[in-house]
């Protein structure tokens, strides 16, 4: 081995060393707490650019066979980037002299090599890459900027025009954001933002998902934060009704119960449907009672609720009516819509980002979306009694107003939804309610473990649906 050769792999064990001590520390980084190996692989180079950009994987090892690959784009600069601070790694020597690695989703100055790649639809280095429109569409002249916030991913907007995300953790195959919004775009579905490229890389022989490249929609408004405006609003008006104050929501709500009744009629159109078996609901139900088993030791008050919650579940298990399945969003609430100066819009049909790739893709109720969106809305009502140090089981006066609001706009966003989808959701009560209870149960358990003073939201409707059982 020669001198270059040896001074070459040393460098690349270097850089290895400082992955594994930068990757635990990510937001997006799911490993937190546990017992772990990581495993280093360099892929090679984006392209041809400078500074030069690599891409690393890092595979991590958890007890057993389970497993999870992370994707890790750096970029080696010789001097110190003050602006990139925030995201440095460390320093490595080289024959050339010391080199700076920063994580290069966050340099400005090689950021578009990705819309260059989607432009022209290269296939050089570890990646490939696919373009969904005209080329002159890509804003390969735009400057990038790293949005803040994502759990699980890292996404950049480029001037007004295109939001880039990139899947920090790969799994084999396609992502079902790519799949989908490519799909829907295909179809011109008035409700998503188009998808204009997308980029996969080869992990281990398998083509994986790196990245997508979609419109961004830059006059439009998160719908959370919507929807907390119109809570403060009528907290602040101590004498009128939900329906009274001048940030009712319920007009917009229901608004996006039809914005999802379309969804799902476009996604139905696209991969098709088929009813589920008497085993799928049966299977279905025997998930959610292990989920709730599980969650009490997690969340002991589970405890007091868990017969009600039972037999909600087991009522799911004795449907014999036809239920269709169907290609879903799988992870909607109020978050993962915005509303625009004209309509509403759904995005990250990724799904629940640590679930498996096949299970992302496989059809579902399209009730559980439904679901999602009804506990949002509980949230969101109940948001504020929690952020000013009030209980939704004890404060009576802060209560009411809080339920009044959730009730008001989950009505709303089911007539909607029915108005579009020709079927209302509550004809399926025991389902639509097995699924908010089921969703109910996995917030108690993240709010333990991450915001124990939001716990009080997710038990207090767990004893609503274990005491009527319903939805309302």
């Amino acid at each position: 081995m020669s001198s270059a050769e040896h001074t070459s792999g040393e460098v690349h064990d270097l850089v290895r060393q400082l992955i594994e001590a930068w990757l635990p520390t990510q937001r997006w980084f799911a490993g937190k707490g546990r017992e772990f190996e990581i495993t280093v692989t360099r892929l090679g180079e984006l392209q041809a650019i400078a500074p030069q950009v690599t891409i690393w994987t890092a595979r991590v090892t958890y007890g057993g066979d389970e497993t999870e690959t992370y994707a890790v784009p750096l970029v080696a600069r010789s001097e110190p980037h003050g602006t990139l601070d925030h995201v440095l790694l460390g320093t490595v020597p080289t024959d050339g002299g010391t080199r700076w690695i920063y994580d290069a989703l966050h340099d400005k100055d090689v950021t578009h090599a990705w819309l260059v790649g989607i432009r022209d639809e290269a296939a050089a280095g570890p990646v490939r890459f696919t373009r969904f429109v005209e080329p002159d569409e890509i804003p390969v002249d735009e400057s990038s900027l790293v949005l803040s916030g994502e759990q699980s991913n890292t996404s950049m907007i480029f001037g007004d025009v295109a939001i880039m995300k990139v899947f920090r953790r790969l799994q084999p195959g396609v992502n079902p954001d790519i799949e989908v919004q490519g799909e829907l775009s295909r179809l011109e579905a008035p409700n998503v933002a188009r998808l204009l490229g997308a980029a996969e890389v080869d992990v281990e022989g398998e083509r994986t998902s790196l990245a997508m490249l979609q419109q961004f929609l830059s006059s439009a408004t998160d719908g959370w934060e919507l929807a907390k405006a119109s809570v403060r609003d009528l907290m602040a008006e101590a004498d009128l009704h939900a329906d009274e104050a001048g940030g009712d929501f319920a007009g917009e709500a229901e608004r996006l119960g039809s914005a999802v009744a379309r969804v799902h009629a476009d996604l139905a159109t696209a991969f098709g449907t088929r009813d589920a078996s008497r085993e799928e609901l049966q299977a279905r139900a025997a998930a959610m009672h292990e989920r709730l088993q599980w969650a009490i030791t997690v969340v002991p008050q589970l405890a007091e609720v868990a017969d009600g919650l039972s037999a909600a579940f087991d009522q799911v298990a004795e449907l014999t009516e036809a239920v269709p399945l169907q290609r879903i969003h799988g992870d909607l609430h109020l978050g993962q819509v915005l509303r625009t100066v004209y309509r509403w819009v759904l995005i990250d049909f990724e799904g629940e980002p640590m679930a498996a790739i096949d299970a992302r893709r496989s059809f579902d109720f399209s009730l559980r979306d439904v679901a999602g969106m009804l506990r949002s809305f509980e949230y969101a009502g109940h948001h504020r009694v929690i952020e000013f140090g009030g209980d939704p089981h004890n404060d009576s006066q802060q209560r009411y107003r809080a339920n009044e609001w959730s009730s008001r706009n989950r009505e709303a966003f089911l007539t909607g939804y029915t108005e579009v989808a020709g079927t209302d959701p509550r004809d399926h009560a025991v389902l639509l309610s097995a699924f908010e209870a089921d969703k109910a149960v996995y917030e108690a358990v993240y709010e333990a473990r991450n915001r124990p003073t939001w716990l009080p939201i997710p038990l207090a409707s767990l004893t609503r649906i274990a005491t009527d059982g319903g939805i309302a």
